[in-house]
């Protein structure tokens, strides 16, 4: 069962910011994660293959402008957890869900949330399963794509 100092998070949703989507990051992130296919830096091969711009890579969703705004969700309930006496934290793993293409000259938003908390059972004891999730919108108003996190804490 779930104390319910962790369970008045889920749900809860952070301040959204924004993120512009710029071709030389494109191209840094590319480089960064190994990918060498010259759509992610040459503009006359992404318009031959009919993208308006050069797209963004998958998972890649731009640098924020300005300063990210507190996440008093997130942050909120990492530090319950800590306080509880969870103090090992371990990243579970990252999906996506990829709607529309990301491009270069995208802002977009981002509005994360906590989505979940688990208490599980394993050989070691009782781990706490965190889970997050943030929603990307272009300038157009349109849900591009979509992020889950999940963090284990024993």
């Amino acid at each position: 069962m779930v104390p319910d100092e962790f369970k008045q998070f889920i749900g809860r949703l952070d301040p959204p910011h924004v993120k512009v989507v710029e071709r030389g990051a494109i191209r840094r992130y590319a480089e960064a994660v190994g990918d060498d296919d010259p759509l992610y830096h040459d503009l006359e091969y992404a318009r031959e293959l009919g993208h308006a711009d050069i797209p963004a890579p998958p998972g890649f969703f731009g640098w924020t402008v300005g300063t990210v705004p507190p996440l008093e969700a997130v942050m909120g309930l990492m530090t319950a957890v800590v306080n509880a006496g969870y103090y090992r934290i371990l990243d579970a793993g990252m999906s996506f869900d990829i709607f529309l293409p990301v491009r270069a000259g995208d802002m977009l938003v981002a509005s994360p949330r906590v989505a979940d908390v688990e208490e599980k059972q394993g050989k070691s004891g009782t781990m706490i399963m965190c889970s997050f999730e943030t929603a990307y919108m272009n300038q157009n108003g349109d849900v591009v794509a979509k992020s889950f996190q999940k963090v284990i804490c024993r």
